[in-house]
């Protein structure tokens, strides 16, 4: 129980037993809090005392407030290299979650300027555009936007990809993604279209990895646009 007698202040109390209770598992990640009231009358404090312990929690990202819902206990981030390389199955598996991914979009498209640059493409040669919505655990986290020289990787069209595309070039094509070309990472807020495919509200932070990754011969495999949930991932350089 807190101690009114204690020098240090009851919010600060609060706020340490409610730290203690998030990293004990008593509030699980992705779990909602109790309310103000109830939380006010399980410690015997005043709400406003809860409220300066809840709000400085959320400031320290244990916490977020959802405006109707209540208040949550973050779930833990992904922890990824900023190369790119690991890719988005293996760096789950590395953060001890399940991962899957579903087709949204795959299609044989025209070639701009860039894109033929950047995948070393002859003229009015063509690029293959994969979309895939890719979760971790049963939360949608990151949008990917992968663009391919099709004439290298038209087999893609006929393959499931449901789970790392990586594996799968390596084992069955014999094909290394092992060589990150230029890489840019920017934070932006998701529109309408990107805020429904990731199941979240408008004007959430996401960070944009934009990337070209190359194959053991320094060869194009893939120029990568992708958006992740800002506050599910954590990149280290």
């Amino acid at each position: 129980m807190l101690n009114s007698e204690h020098p240090e202040p009851l919010y600060v109390q609060l706020k340490k037993a409610l730290q203690s209770a998030i990293s004990n598992g008593l509030f699980s990640q992705g779990e909602k809090i109790p309310t103000e009231i109830e939380l006010s009358e399980r410690y015997n404090v005043s709400r406003i005392t809860v409220r300066k312990a809840v709000e400085e929690l959320a400031q320290e990202g244990y916490l977020t407030k959802q405006q109707g819902k209540g208040t949550f206990v973050n779930r833990s981030k992904i922890g990824r290299k900023i190369e790119h390389l690991i890719g988005f199955t293996a760096s789950c598996e590395a953060n001890g979650l399940t991962s899957r991914s579903e087709v949204i979009r795959r299609e044989v498209i025209d070639a701009g300027a860039d894109l033929q640059n950047s995948l070393q493409l002859g003229k009015g040669e063509k690029a293959l555009y994969i979309q895939r919505k890719r979760y971790a655990g049963e939360s949608p986290i990151m949008l990917e936007n992968n663009y391919y020289p099709y004439n290298r990787f038209s087999y893609l069209m006929d393959e499931p990809l449901e789970g790392s595309l990586y594996k799968l070039l390596r084992e069955k094509y014999g094909i290394d993604p092992n060589q990150p070309g230029e890489s840019t990472l920017e934070i932006v807020l998701a529109d309408e279209q990107k805020a429904l495919l990731l199941e979240t509200e408008i004007g959430k932070p996401l960070f944009y990895l934009k990337t070209v990754i190359c194959d053991q011969q320094g060869m194009p495999v893939h120029v990568g646009k992708q958006y992740m949930i800002g506050d599910r991932y954590q990149f280290t350089l």
